[in-house]
C-alpha cells in the first residue's frame, strides 16, 4: 500500500514515494539515476546520462512556446543519510519507510530526502504532463550534491542550451534565493598511538538539535563534537580509548561518544557541566555515563593533546554580513570526529560568501593543525553564487507569485551552498533562481515535508513556466 496515494498533486507525491523506495544516499546514486533514465525511455524523451550519474532529460515546448527560451529545471538526486540510534536500515540497500501525519510527510527514524527528492518528483511530474504549458525544457538531475556538489562540478555544461535555470533546492516557501555562499571541506589528521588495555567508561552526548550547517549554523545549537571536547577538558586526568561524533561535515553533529579510563568522579563533573550548558536552542541535552569495554588507551598526555586540538579549532559563525545583518557571511562546522587507521580525523565544512574569508579560515585550520603536529588537506571547493541585479527570471517569478498569492515573495541570499554557483560560473549569462516548498529539520531524522506547501509550490512552478514565453 502506498502511504501518499491520496495526496495531491497526485503525480508529484507518486514520484516522490517511488524515489523514497530507491536507496540514494550520496555516493550511491546509480540506481536512482537509472530510474530517471527509465522514466525518459518510457515517456519517449531524449536524455543524457554521464559517468557521474548526472541525468539530463529534454522535452519539447508546448504549442505556442516553440520560440521561447529554453528553461533548465534542476535538483539533485542524492540525500543525506542520517538515522536515530537503534533504527535498523541499510541505506545502501533499503528504501525509506514513510509516514503521513497531518500536513507532514516524514520517514520513520531517518532523514526523508525531501532535500532534494521533492525537486526530482516535481520535475518528473512536469515532464509527465501533456496539459501544462511551458517553454522547451532541459531537466537536470545532479549527483553527490550533499558531499561536495561533485555532480554539478563535473557536469559538461555544453550539453545544455538553456540560459534560464530554476533550481528547486530551497526549503522555505515564499522565498526566492538569488545568491549563496561558496565553500570547501577541510580535513585534519593527527597520528595517535595506543598502549595497554584498560577498563573504560563510555560517555555519550545526545539529544541535541543538530541540523544543516549552512541553514542553521546561526541558531546557537551545540556542536556535539566541540561540546565533548569541552567536557573532556574539565576532567583532570584520563586516558582516551576513542572519540566519535557526526557522519557528515555539512551536518551539525547532534551526538558524540567517547570511551576513557579515569579515576575521576565523572557523574559530578558531568552534573556541573550540564548546569553550565543550559541552552534554549538545545533544551534536550543529555549526557550519560556507562561502563565500557576493556580497550587500548592512549597515554594521558596524548589524550589531553587531542582535546586541546579539538578545542583550539574555530567553529560556528565567524562573521555576519554588514549589509544584511541576518545573513551569515562566514562559518565553519566540525561535522565529523573519529579515530580511523591510527589517526584522529576531524572534518570541517567551511562556508563564506567572501572568498578571502574562506581562505582565511582554511589557513587558520591549517596553522592550528601544524601547531599540534597534525596533517591538513582541503578539497571540494565550490564557488559563491553572486546576486544578479538584473534578472528577468526573478522578475517573472516575483510577478507570478504576487498574482497567485496577493503578496510579494522574499528575495534572499543564503549562507548554504547551492549548485547554482557552479552553473553560473560555468554558463555565461545564466539567469538563476532557487525556490522550494517548506521542509523542516533537513539532514536530521526529524526531517519533514509540508504537503500543503508542496501543493502551492508545484502550482507556482507550473504558473511560472507558463509565464516564461
Amino acid at each position: 500500500m502506498r502511504v501518499l496515494e491520496n495526496l495531491e498533486p497526485k503525480k508529484v507525491f507518486e514520484y516522490f514515494e517511488d524515489l523514497c523506495r530507491v536507496p540514494h544516499g550520496s555516493g550511491n546514486t546509480k540506481q536512482i539515476s537509472d530510474y530517471c533514465v527509465d522514466f525518459a525511455k518510457k515517456h519517449g524523451l531524449s536524455y543524457t546520462q554521464d559517468e557521474l550519474n548526472n541525468v539530463i532529460i529534454r522535452k519539447n515546448a508546448s504549442k505556442g512556446y516553440e520560440n521561447s527560451p529554453t528553461v533548465i529545471l534542476q535538483g539533485h538526486l542524492d540525500m543525506v543519510c542520517e538515522k536515530d540510534s537503534g533504527v535498523s536500515i541499510d541505506f545502501l540497500k533499503d528504501g525509506l519507510t514513510l509516514s503521513l501525519n497531518g500536513d507532514f510527510v516524514s520517514a520513520n527514524g531517518t532523514t526523508l530526502g525531501g532535500d532534494d527528492g521533492i525537486a526530482v518528483a516535481m520535475a518528473l511530474s512536469v515532464l509527465d504532463s501533456d496539459s501544462l504549458l511551458h517553454p522547451p525544457l532541459e531537466v537536470l538531475f545532479t549527483t553527490d550534491e550533499e558531499t561536495g556538489m561533485y555532480g554539478a562540478a563535473g557536469l559538461d555544461t555544453s550539453l545544455l542550451k538553456g540560459k534560464i535555470l530554476i533550481n528547486i533546492d530551497s526549503e522555505d516557501e515564499g522565498i526566492l534565493t538569488a545568491g549563496c555562499a561558496g565553500g570547501a571541506r577541510a580535513e585534519i589528521k593527527k597520528a595517535i598511538r595506543f598502549g595497554e588495555s584498560k577498563s573504560t567508561e563510555k560517555i555519550v552526548i545526545s539529544g541535541l538539535a543538530g541540523g544543516h550547517s549552512g541553514v542553521e549554523i546561526h541558531k546557537n545549537r551545540y556542536n556535539a563534537n566541540k561540546l565533548m571536547a569541552e567536557l573532556l577538558g574539565r576532567i583532570p586526568n584520563f586516558q582516551l580509548a576513542y572519540i566519535s561524533g557526526g557522519a557528515k561535515d555539512n551536518v551539525i553533529p547532534n551526538e558524540c561518544e567517547c570511551a576513557l579510563s579515569t579515576d575521576c568522579d565523572l557523574d559530578a563533573i558531568i552534573s556541573d557541566f550540564i548546569k553550565d550548558k543550559q541552552n534554549s536552542a538545545d533544551p534536550n541535552l543529555k549526557i550519560t555515563v556507562t561502563d565500557g569495554e576493556e580497550l587500548p588507551v592512549m597515554d594521558e598526555e596524548a589524550s589531553k593533546q587531542i582535546v586541546k586540538l579539538i578545542c583550539a579549532f574555530p567553529n560556528g559563525v565567524q562573521k555576519m554580513n554588514a549589509q544584511i545583518p541576518t545573513l551569515v557571511q562566514t562559518s565553519l562546522n566540525l561535522g565529523v570526529l573519529k579515530i580511523e587507521e591510527g589517526n584522529l580525523v576531524c572534518t570541517f565544512s567551511v562556508r563564506s560568501s567572501v572568498n578571502s574569508e574562506k581562505v582565511e579560515i582554511l589557513n587558520k585550520l591549517e596553522n592550528t593543525a601544524k601547531d599540534f603536529g597534525a596533517d591538513y588537506s582541503d578539497h571540494g571547493h565550490y564557488p559563491a553564487w553572486e546576486y544578479r541585479e538584473n534578472s528577468p527570471l526573478r522578475e517573472t517569478m516575483i510577478k507570478t507569485f504576487e498574482n497567485l498569492y496577493g503578496r510579494k515573495p522574499v528575495v534572499d541570499v543564503i549562507h548554504a551552498g547551492l549548485e547554482c554557483g557552479f552553473f553560473c560560473d560555468k554558463i555565461d549569462g545564466l539567469d538563476a533562481v532557487s525556490f522550494g516548498p517548506d521542509l523542516f529539520d533537513i539532514h536530521t531524522s526529524r526531517e519533514r515535508l509540508s504537503v500543503s506547501s508542496t501543493q502551492r509550490t508545484y502550482k507556482y512552478l507550473c504558473e511560472t513556466l507558463k509565464n516564461l514565453r
